[in-house]
């Protein structure tokens, strides 16, 4: 699990194609701290497994074909930066909310309106994931815990500060880029206990008259 604050922006030093899958080699230091052979690191809010340590720094991670196909780590290349973050620690401050590193789909940048102390950038908002997006709730974007400030059932936007823009890979994004995108798990959740139409088996407890 993680909460969307990006550790560090790394740096792709690799990608080995084999078949339907691939070996994804970055470079990098801060998230390299404390980390150890199957531990998870979010890139670009994709959760990977570290499987192999480099020379100088970094980590190699696995990426099967589903992952290629579903997210938008197919697009990297040498030399491009990426959002990094080590898994969250139960002793830690939950600075942003809670992301898993499963993509639920992949959006487009469709606007990049710059203004003298913020950036407002506007993504699509695919189908897929349209019900669980809410104005002023949270989206993980590329990895990045965000704010939702506005949307409709087509796009939505949020508001960038500079500092957010220089610590993640969010400031190198123009129109027409892909971004990975993950809803909040608790709107998904509550969406799929509602659909069973059912009572909650934990609905009575605080009854002490019921069994």
């Amino acid at each position: 699990m993680f909460t969307g604050i990006v550790e560090e922006l790394g740096t792709v030093t690799g990608i080995q194609r084999h078949g339907d899958s691939a070996a994804l080699i970055v470079a990098c230091h801060t998230v390299m701290a404390d980390a150890a052979l199957g531990d998870s690191i979010a890139v670009n809010g994709v959760c990977l497994t570290v499987t192999a340590f480099e020379d100088g720094g970094g980590f190699r991670a696995d990426v099967m074909g589903e992952t290629l196909d579903r997210t938008a780590l197919a697009s990297l290349h040498d030399g491009v930066k990426v959002n990094l973050e080590r898994a969250v620690r139960a002793d830690t401050r939950l600075g942003g909310h809670i992301v898993q590193g499963h993509v639920d789909a992949v959006g487009e940048v469709l606007a990049v309106d710059t203004r003298p102390q913020w950036t407002v950038m506007t993504f699509s908002l695919p189908s897929a994931i349209a019900p669980y997006v809410v104005e002023k709730g949270s989206i993980a974007v590329d990895g990045t815990s965000l704010t939702v400030a506005s949307l409709d059932e087509a796009q939505f936007s949020v508001g960038l500060i500079p500092h957010t823009l220089s610590e993640t890979v969010l400031g190198q994004r123009r129109v027409g880029d892909q971004v990975n995108l993950e809803a909040d798990i608790l709107a998904k959740h509550v969406e799929r206990f509602l659909s069973l139409d059912r009572t909650s088996p934990y609905s009575h407890r605080s009854d002490p008259a019921r069994p």
